[in-house]
């Protein structure tokens, strides 16, 4: 079976509450790293799942009402952690990335899309339609920050198509169906629903074993073992807090019954260092 390569890469940071995103600990701040991933396909060449965040999170927090967003997610981000220079340096130019897969639309997700003026941009649609036109606190409220899109964002949309859905191997158990990118199985986009409208997940079959980019179906990878969502007030920000509660079951499930499934929250900095260890 074909395989993908995966880089896991950091495009700034930044810091909230332990006790509020763990469910436990203290108040002090933890560091929330903002990954993407790098996938190089055999046949379809480089990709990115997500991009972190860019220079455009910083324009468009400048004023009232986004503002509010930099302010309780006070961001890091150092030049050269920026997704098209951490790609220069593996020899990529902004040009040579065709498609970018997002999780979802939340800005420090999607503020270096920008950045990448050849790539069709593929989603859920239901991701798109739930932020789609909103302005002001109606997109903040969301999480979303219209002025970071790219102004021709539609043009290139590839939105996934729902009736592409298919049965996922049973390896991956509890999780039920997916679409399968290029028809080989190395990259199975999976919806994750709960924290945002029509977030996805992508699974990918790399040589070591099969990896699974969970974007922010939850924070921490010890939320997955405990199966402990983060505290209530939290869940007050999830799309659907109970949809939520059931994707970390499930994914606390997969974790128990294969253990050698990589499971990578965006935002969890031990993931991000067990994988790089592994890699």
């Amino acid at each position: 079976m074909s395989a993908v390569t995966l880089t896991l890469l950091e495009a700034g940071h930044c810091v909230f509450p332990e006790h509020i995103t763990r469910g436990r600990g203290g108040f002090g701040p933890v560091r929330f790293p903002a990954t993407f991933a790098l996938i190089e396909h055999p046949t379809a060449g480089p990709l990115l799942f997500d991009t972190g965040y860019g220079r455009a999170f910083f324009t468009a927090t400048r004023r009232w009402p986004n503002q509010l967003y930099a302010r309780l997610t006070p961001t890091t981000l150092r030049e050269e952690q920026l997704a098209v220079h951490q790609l220069a340096q593996r020899g990529l130019r902004p040009a040579d990335i065709p498609r970018i897969l997002i999780s979802h639309f939340h800005a420090d997700h999607v503020s270096a899309l920008g950045d990448f003026p050849a790539a069709r941009f593929s989603y859920w649609p239901e991701a798109w339609a739930a932020v789609r036109g909103r302005r002001g606190l109606s997109a903040l409220r969301a999480a979303y920050l219209p002025e970071v899109m790219p102004p021709d964002f539609e043009a290139r949309a590839a939105p996934l198509d729902p009736a592409a859905l298919r049965p996922l191997p049973p390896e991956f158990a509890p999780f039920r169906h997916g679409v399968d990118l290029f028809g080989d199985e190395t990259l199975l986009a999976v919806p994750l629903p709960g924290h945002a409208v029509g977030q996805i997940g992508l699974l990918a079959r790399t040589a070591a074993a099969p990896v699974f980019l969970l974007a922010d179906a939850c924070w921490h990878s010890s939320a997955i073992r405990e199966d402990r969502p983060p505290h209530a007030l939290a869940q007050l920000l999830f799309a659907d807090a109970a949809q939520y509660r059931a994707t970390l079951h499930a994914l606390h499930t997969l974790h128990m019954h294969r253990p050698a499934v990589a499971l990578v929250p965006a935002h969890c900095e031990e993931a991000q260092e067990r994988y790089a260890a592994a890699s």
